[in-house]
Formats: structure tokens, C-alpha cells, sequence
């Protein structure tokens, strides 16, 4: 099964959670300003963004590219992650839902987040994650 990782992450903690999900995988991780592929390549696709502002996706990067291949990620697996610092999670519902809506499939059912820096078990279920992807 074709596979990417794609992440922005600002301080580094969603960029380990990346690189642990494609270990997991068996992919490279790639940052979303360096993807050039196309997402119909692909019959899955992990995405990793941090919470920002209002708990919300970054909007100078992530949030267009996400917005661009929002209409052709029906019926592919997806699996979600990323890290916060602040709220309770609410964006990672709110992007597992735009998900759902665009008929793809969110591995797991919800998307796997963490509190700032991931830790070892953190980590452990992130290379899970790529596993049940891949």
C-alpha cells in the first residue's frame, strides 16, 4: 500500500511524532512544504499538525495544503496526529470529522495527540499508528 507522511510542526514535537508514525510505516516523514506528490497516488496518507492559535490548524501551510486535498481523500485510510500545548483536543475532533465528512477512513477512529513533547509511550503508539496504516 502506497503510504505517505506529511507534518508541519513548529517546536519539533509534531516532526518526532511524524518520523516515529513513518518508522511505524516504513516511510520517509516529509514536511508539507517539501510534499510534491500527488494525494491520489496514494491509498494512505498520515497527517501531523500541531494545535495553533484557537485550536485550530497551522493556517499559512498546513491548513491550504489540508484544504486542497480535502476533496480527494475519499476512500483512503488516514491517520491524524499531532501535538498541543493548550485546550483539550477540540481540533483534532474538529479535523477527524472534516475527514470523515470527505468519505475517508481515520485509523483509530480519532486522531492520536499529545501533550507537548511526546514521551517514550507516546512515541511507542505513534510507530502503532504507522503499523495499523500501513
Amino acid at each position: 500500500m502506497k503510504t505517505a507522511v506529511i507534518y508541519w510542526s513548529g517546536t519539533g514535537n509534531t516532526e518526532a511524532m511524524a518520523n516515529a508514525v513513518a518508522e511505524g510505516a516504513g516511510v520517509q516523514a516529509v514536511q508539507v512544504s517539501a510534499f510534491d506528490g500527488d494525494v491520489a497516488d496514494y491509498e494512505a496518507l498520515a497527517l501531523g499538525c500541531p494545535a495553533m492559535g484557537a485550536e485550530e490548524l497551522e493556517d499559512s501551510e498546513f491548513e491550504p495544503f489540508f484544504s486542497g486535498i480535502e476533496g480527494k481523500i475519499s476512500g483512503k485510510k488516514i491517520a491524524l496526529f499531532g501535538s498541543y500545548d493548550w485546550g483539550d483536543g477540540e481540533w483534532m475532533r474538529l479535523w477527524a470529522d472534516r475527514v470523515k465528512a470527505a468519505g475517508a477512513e481515520v485509523v483509530g477512529g480519532e486522531g492520536l495527540i499529545c501533550n507537548n513533547t511526546p514521551d517514550d509511550y507516546t512515541l511507542a503508539k505513534c510507530r502503532e499508528l504507522g503499523k495499523q496504516l500501513a
